[in-house]
């Protein structure tokens, strides 16, 4: 059986974007029987909400797609650069962070935007955590389903 793959989410805080995008990788995986051939795990860039359950708007996205997920938040370590064959920024200002928190620039995993993969060109996953309704979560939770779809088609 070959090694599994891995695959990072990161975002400013944990709670929404990359959470979102961790729970739908896991979820595509489970339906087309491939998670034995993948795994994934979501980080943050800062440490605001380390230990914490996802954003309520979060869970309710997630729960209208029948997802179930359970999730603490951690922030990103010198370790995910070696571990994690991908790791995907959700905007700019996260790859950034990302780039700037690498031990070095001799890292293992290839680090780039969720959204590159996204087959409606949308390339930047805009943060919805103030957002006063959840539409911002149901369109993160679309640009994920896309760009994690069109990843995987890409890397099967």
């Amino acid at each position: 059986m070959p090694e599994k793959r891995r695959v990072l989410f990161v975002c400013l805080g944990n709670i929404c974007r990359s959470t979102i995008a961790e729970a739908v990788f896991q979820h595509i995986c489970k339906q087309r029987g491939i998670e034995d051939l993948w795994e994934a795990d979501s980080c943050a860039t800062g440490s605001w909400h380390t230990g914490s359950s996802p954003d309520r708007r979060t869970l309710k996205t997630l729960a209208n797609h029948d997802i179930t997920f359970s999730h603490r938040a951690r922030q990103l370590t010198n370790e995910d650069f070696e571990k994690f064959d991908f790791i995907f920024g959700m905007d700019n200002n996260n790859i950034n962070a990302i780039k700037a928190a690498a031990p070095s620039t001799e890292n293992h995993a290839v680090i780039e935007l969720l959204g590159k993969y996204d087959p409606k060109g949308h390339r930047i996953i805009r943060d919805p955590y103030y957002d006063s309704g959840s539409a911002g979560f149901e369109e993160v939770f679309e640009q994920c389903k896309r760009s994690c779809l069109a990843f995987l088609e890409q890397h099967k």
